[in-house]
């Protein structure tokens, strides 16, 4: 494939694509019931079209959140890419390097608390991501296929599960210098064979001209094309979405049709970047066709989104916690919390903005890794 037309002057650089951020709030929101479901035991309970819907966030948030990532790399590059001053490109590789830093520290610090954490890994794909800054849009993606290709190898030759009890989240040897790096590459919970590629697609994504509505209409097509395709063949392989693979005999082949996250597998791949690329452009035309004062809560949460992730451990959970309404709970507990949760996030996030140019976490990224 070709590399994209560049997008257009101001793009990333002279005025903000703030359905980026619109984007990042509805990421970062599904990515809260997300996990307040996978802590309450709840994904197997409530009625099967409940499963259904919260289903439809498994891995999807997860995704698009790092897609966007990717977008806001290439956005934040593009000067020095298309540039020649060899200084400003190092700079933009070291920036980016030094955030992957953080998050690779910050995550680690989480871990404990939080088994589930995202941000370590996505230290690692910021890592990989620095590495290849300034690839053509051609090697990126033919640097996410192989990574997609090398994953489904590993997940086809050994047991993905082999080091995992998923009734604690712990994980075998996590200490040991090869179970940590075993867990970080191929077999944790957003390893990064295959999840970098979710990131250097969003790189590629990053690239073209998003501003530009006949190619967002070009991607909608697309992306909606391939997540029906996918969602339907896993229909048909596999039942309704929510249904649990569990049931499935050891010896029967149904479950590489599968499109839920863990284990990643093609499939999967394919409709987590379709429905991101949906979320994305959907957002971009919120952005460009609502009023600022319907838009700004949303654009404030997006724009908080690390603070909010960790918030929603240490407050969200943590509260529940300390009420004893965190374990063993319904599915129609889980999702009605993490939206309010997701609510006083807003809430909280648009009246921080009004005060403050950036959040919490997001101030200590800036001032520790530029």
């Amino acid at each position: 494939m070709a590399d994209p037309a560049p997008a257009p002057a101001g793009t990333g650089r002279g005025g903000r694509i703030i359905g980026l951020d619109i984007a990042r709030a509805f990421a970062i929101v599904g990515m809260v019931i997300v996990n307040f479901k996978v802590t309450m035991s709840a994904e197997s309970s409530g009625p099967q079209w409940l499963r259904s819907v919260a289903a439809v966030f498994d891995g999807r948030a997860a995704a698009t959140f790092v897609i966007l990532a990717g977008i806001g790399a290439s956005l934040g590059s593009r000067r020095a890419r298309e540039g020649s001053d060899l200084a400003e490109q190092r700079k933009a590789r070291l920036t980016l390097a030094k955030r992957a830093l953080f998050l690779f520290v910050l995550g680690w610090a989480f871990y404990p608390i939080w088994p589930a954490d995202i941000l370590h890994y996505y230290g690692l794909y910021l890592a990989v991501g620095a590495a290849v800054l300034f690839a053509s849009g051609r090697q990126l993606l033919i640097l996410a296929a192989s990574a997609i290709a090398i994953s489904f190898v590993f997940i086809v030759t050994f047991d993905p599960f082999t080091n995992w009890n998923l009734d604690d989240y712990s994980y075998e040897g996590i200490a040991t210098p090869s179970g940590f790096l075993r867990n970080l590459f191929v077999d944790g919970f957003h390893p990064v064979l295959p999840w970098v590629a979710f990131y250097l697609f969003g790189m590629w994504l990053g690239r073209t001209n998003l501003r530009d509505a006949a190619w967002r209409r070009t991607l909608s097509i697309r992306a909606a094309v391939l997540v029906a395709v996918t969602e339907i063949t896993a229909w048909i392989v596999l039942g309704p979405k929510g249904s649990s693979l569990d049931e499935l005999d050891e010896t029967s082949w149904r479950w590489l049709f599968s499109v839920e996250p863990i284990p990643p597998l093609p499939l999967y791949l394919v409709a987590g970047a379709g429905t991101a690329v949906l979320v994305i452009t959907g957002s971009i035309w919120l952005g460009q066709h609502l009023s600022s004062k319907l838009t700004e809560p949303v654009v404030s949460t997006g724009q908080l989104a690390l603070t909010i992730y960790l918030a929603h451990v240490f407050i969200g959970m943590g509260t529940l916690e300390a009420t004893g309404r965190l374990d063993d709970q319904s599915l129609q507990w889980a999702v009605g919390t993490g939206l309010v949760f997701s609510l006083t996030a807003v809430a909280f996030a648009w009246a921080w903005r009004r005060y403050a140019s950036r959040g919490p976490l997001e101030w200590l990224m800036r001032r520790v890794a530029g």
